[in-house]
């Protein structure tokens, strides 16, 4: 058994097989996922996991040189958009619209499919190198 980080077969197995610039997505529960991609599912109820949550354990694991997000989510959560920018450095954040956010994921090695039930909390993570 691990002694700690990540427990999810599925979401360890995705995160271990990332290379430079390949992206995955964290994902509200209503984002529409393309049948082709790999849906890692967390989702339990509603709410839970949050995208919170689960960005943040992500972001444990994961190198991320940079990210994107649908620019919608400033007008219509201003929360989570907080939230994501006080991970990540402003010039590392990229603000698409939603439906170009929806076209990118059939190029997502995964996306992680959470409990989350606000709009607009999707966001692409772009992998870097830990490389010293």
């Amino acid at each position: 058994m691990k002694k700690a980080g990540l427990l999810n077969l599925d979401l360890n197995t995705v995160l271990a097989s990332l290379g430079h610039t390949d992206t995955i997505v964290i994902a509200d529960c209503g984002l529409p996922i393309p049948d082709d991609v790999r849906r890692v599912d967390l989702a339990l109820i509603k709410g839970e996991p949050s995208f919170l949550s689960v960005l943040d354990r992500v972001l444990d694991e994961m190198v991320v040189e940079r990210c994107t997000v649908a620019q919608e989510v400033r007008e219509a959560n201003p929360v989570i958009d907080n939230e994501i920018c006080k991970r990540f450095n402003h010039d590392s954040i990229q603000y698409i619209t939603h439906e170009e956010l929806k076209q990118q994921l059939k190029n997502a090695k995964a996306v992680v499919r959470t409990g989350e039930a606000t709009p607009y909390a999707n966001i692409i993570l772009h992998a870097g190198v830990n490389f010293s």
